[in-house]
């Protein structure tokens, strides 16, 4: 195959469609958005379909399900690096590109890789504005969201984060309601749903297997904190999102 004659002829027949590619400083400005953790900005650009428009968008696959799957892939992987320049953890960053590439994988509908992609960036995205934040408030509350964060499939206490601050526990409640603007409890509660929301969306787990995994109390305690902070009850939240994603 005399791949240099190839390139020539397609390089003719790419210049006389008069096709061009998106502007690189659109491309680059949606990911230092990214990377500061704008989520109004990332959530304007998903709700335009600024993703699947197929203006300025390269032909990496005749198939168009494949082209756009390429196009997530390469998505993902700038995304990645520029968080990670952005300070988020070099291993928590890669393993969220391997979840969400791995997800991909079994996308079978253009919409379903498009639905995947906005939850994908947003996810980066928030995880930003939770650096960008995290910049500015108290080391020891920090340690707080950092052990939370590993230890979400635990019982977690304010008796547990006390320990590992070497605060006294009335002093880091008080100092983590200024901080974050919550209570300790409702922010794992918070963390503990919003891990919840992609086992239902993303996962064949049961509901009371999500509910041990968590450790709540309860399937019935699972159920009814999860109603109240996401306004549907679990069976109804997957019924509407799995489904769709996939």
């Amino acid at each position: 195959m005399n791949l240099r004659k190839e390139w020539y002829q397609h390089e003719l027949t790419e210049r006389e469609s008069a096709a061009l590619h998106m502007p690189l400083e659109d491309e680059y400005s949606f990911y230092q958005a990214v990377k500061n953790g704008d989520m109004d900005f990332v959530r304007a650009n998903c709700e335009q379909g600024a993703f699947t428009n197929s203006e300025g968008m390269g032909i990496l696959s005749k198939n168009p399900l494949t082209n756009i799957k390429y196009h997530y892939v390469i998505t993902v992987a700038m995304i990645t690096r520029y968080c990670v320049e952005g300070g988020m953890e070099l291993e928590q960053a890669y393993r969220l590109s391997d979840f969400y590439i791995l997800k991909m994988d079994s996308c079978t509908t253009i919409e379903a890789v498009a639905q995947l992609h906005n939850d994908m960036v947003l996810d980066f995205t928030g995880k930003m504005l939770l650096l960008q934040k995290n910049a500015i408030i108290s080391k020891s509350i920090v340690q707080c969201t950092n052990y939370i964060y590993n230890h979400l499939h635990e019982r977690i206490t304010l008796k547990d984060l006390a320990i590992h601050t070497k605060l006294s526990e009335s002093y880091l409640s008080k100092l983590f309601k200024k901080n974050i603007g919550i209570s300790v409890s409702d922010y794992i509660r918070e963390k503990k749903i919003e891990k919840a929301e992609n086992l239902l969306k993303y996962s064949n787990y049961s509901f009371i297997d999500i509910a041990n995994y968590l450790s709540f109390s309860s399937q019935s305690h699972f159920i009814q904190a999860f109603e109240k902070q996401v306004g549907l009850t679990p069976k109804k939240y997957r019924d509407k999102y799995y489904q769709s994603t996939w």
